[in-house]
């Protein structure tokens, strides 16, 4: 199964090399991650995509997580309001008469065209991961140069309780 985790940490070197070593080592496999500074100084978000067997493996390495040094908070959001996005970067096959066409398949994803050559076009679009992969769909018959996906960032939406036990997976 699926699960998004978020991860609060203290901004120091080595802090991604030891949670995703932890990660590994329980045999999870990172769909995406992405990493960034937060709205605190010295503090960074870490949001992972996992897959995960069970609860039970979950909630272990949820505890483990949280026993690092550099952690400070560790939340499974995989089953609150969330708000999730990611950016992806697609380079296809183009010449001048195709613009129109490739113009007129991103423009209801509100995908933009952000480097023209002779031979290429670059796009950029953001949105659920869903989306994403549907643009990417519809690009690949005109060919598919180069592709780079941040993975997915996510927030939990609104006014939603927040658990004082951060290890809980269903918090």
């Amino acid at each position: 199964m699926k699960r998004i985790i978020t991860a609060t940490v203290r901004n120091r070197s080595g802090v991604l090399n030891r949670v995703t070593s932890l990660l590994q080592r329980r045999q999870f496999n990172i769909e995406s991650i992405s990493v960034g500074r937060t709205e605190t100084e010295g503090m960074s978000k870490m949001t992972f995509v996992v897959d995960v067997e069970d609860y039970q493996k979950l909630e272990q390495v949820t505890k483990q997580l949280n026993k690092q040094i550099d952690v400070i908070k560790v939340s499974d959001i995989s089953e609150k309001a969330i708000v999730a996005r990611e950016l992806a970067l697609i380079k296809i096959v183009s010449n001048s008469q195709l613009r129109t066409e490739i113009q007129g398949i991103i423009d209801p994803f509100r995908a933009s065209i952000i480097d023209v050559s002779k031979e290429s076009l670059s796009i950029q679009v953001t949105g659920k991961p869903e989306k994403i992969e549907a643009l990417i769909e519809l690009l690949k018959p005109y060919g598919i140069k180069e592709l780079a996906r941040t993975g997915v960032t996510a927030l939990v939406r609104g006014q939603q309780p927040v658990s004082s036990d951060s290890s809980s997976i269903l918090g």
